[in-house]
């Protein structure tokens, strides 16, 4: 990315080579060095196609299972006889199995291959997806809904190494397309839940059961990349030419960017668990605070594919960061103050800041010299960001039961957005995680 190298020659490169041979910046590439990575992967146009169409179908299966829950989530609550404080548990459990799931990627990649892992992931998400309307519990309906969480966990990790082996010369633009697809599932989810289970009888269980449909369809690209068995993971190449392994915990840049991950995915889980509810106990009826969450992830479809591109040819990001920063405090004042009567104006905005995401997504690709290099950042700064990310969600919960109103939680929202501007602008920084381990 930042730093030129050199690649290594066609000769000897093997299948899954192209993804640690150091890349670098869009601006020093040459038309030679896609088609050499090309030529040497020996991957057919069709099945490039395959991979993109895979790409774009599983990014559209990240977030359903959680938006459409927060639509439903007041439904849901009544039905389960949750609290507020279990509730909260409840938009607490995505970067939880994240955090523990998505460490486990980088492994699981090794052993059976990026591809078959993420065919895996999309049986993971239909499976739970099919169960979790059918249990009559709350034990039993988180244990569903970590089944599906564990397979978008494996499969968020793996996106940015996916892209890193089949496209090393449109890292920026094949991440903004899946980027994009991403925040087009997570705002379809949002705005069609509550209308589609009014349709289907207002039974909260079909309207979350609906989506298993759309993660199975997503199964079927996978299948003939798995038996093309190219999808071999980054670290197969790199061990078996020596390479040293990254002492990632050293890198400054690594831990910044795992803060940035994590504090924008506070963010974005409190605003897809509780968004719909801060409207509705404001005035705004259930079908209107759906849409105003599709709305807020809407924004996301246009700007998940730009602004990686824009990122790519800036050396520091910290401009675009404190610029959705800024975004963010500005959505969350007027929720404090006018949540009806700006909330249209507060769901664009806090939708532009949300953008925080393919913009981390975009830096993890850039932090990197190596297809290596980026599986291992991947994996780490997804995982501690989550992680990080864990207490957000369950602490709006508690405020809001016990305060009985959502002025505490917003100010602790707005509160978190100034760290998060900080340790962006460290991670933007024109640094890579090689120079620093």
């Amino acid at each position: 990315m930042p730093d030129d190298e050199t690649r290594p020659q066609t000769r000897t490169l093997t299948p899954a080579a192209p993804v640690d041979a150091p890349t670098k910046t869009p601006a020093a590439q040459t038309s030679q060095a896609p088609r050499t990575a090309v030529a040497a992967d020996g991957a057919s146009p069709w099945l490039l196609r395959l991979v993109v169409v895979g790409l774009v179908l599983t990014a559209l299966n990240l977030r359903p299972a959680i938006t459409s829950l927060g639509a439903l989530l007041e439904e849901v609550r009544d039905g389960l006889h949750m609290s507020g404080s279990v509730a909260g548990v409840l938009t607490s459990v995505p970067p939880l199995c994240f955090a523990i799931f998505g460490i486990m990627a980088p492994r699981l990649a090794r052993r059976f291959g990026p591809g078959a892992v993420v065919c895996a992931g999309m049986t993971a998400i239909t499976a739970g997806l099919v169960i979790r309307p059918l249990v009559g519990g709350t034990a039993g309906f988180l244990a569903a809904s970590a089944l599906a969480l564990m397979g978008i966990a494996v499969s968020n990790v793996l996106m940015p190494v996916i892209v890193k082996r089949w496209f090393p010369d449109r890292v920026g633009s094949m991440t903004g397309l899946y980027s994009m697809a991403l925040a087009l599932g997570t705002s379809l989810a949002a705005a069609v839940t509550v209308p589609m289970t009014s349709a289907m009888g207002g039974s909260w269980r079909l309207g979350l059961g609906v989506w298993a449909a759309l993660s199975a369809v997503a199964i079927l690209p996978w299948i003939p990349v798995v038996r093309d068995r190219r999808g071999a993971p980054a670290q197969q190449a790199a061990q078996q030419h020596g390479a040293p392994a990254l002492k990632i915990t050293r890198s400054r840049t690594a831990w910044a960017l795992a803060c940035f991950f994590g504090l924008q995915a506070t963010a974005a889980y409190i605003t897809m668990g509780w968004m719909p509810q801060i409207f509705r106990d404001a005035g705004v009826s259930a079908g209107t605070a759906g849409v105003l969450l599709a709305v807020t992830m809407a924004m996301g479809v246009p700007l998940a594919f730009v602004i990686p591109g824009v990122a790519t040819r800036m050396k520091n990001q910290g401009a675009i960061v404190v610029l959705l920063g800024s975004c963010g405090l500005i959505g969350y004042a007027g929720l404090y103050l006018a949540p009806a009567g700006g909330a249209w104006a507060w769901a664009v905005l806090l939708g532009i800041s949300n953008c925080s995401f393919p913009l981390a997504l975009t830096m993890i690709g850039m932090r990197s010299r190596s297809g290596a290099g980026v599986v291992r950042l991947s994996a780490f700064a997804q995982s501690v960001g989550y992680l990080i990310s864990i207490p957000g969600p369950l602490l709006i919960g508690v405020l809001y039961q016990h305060s009985g109103g959502w002025e505490l939680p917003i100010a602790l929202m707005a509160g978190l957005m100034v760290p998060q501007m900080a340790v962006g602008i460290l991670a933007g920084r024109d640094r890579t995680i090689e120079d620093e381990c």
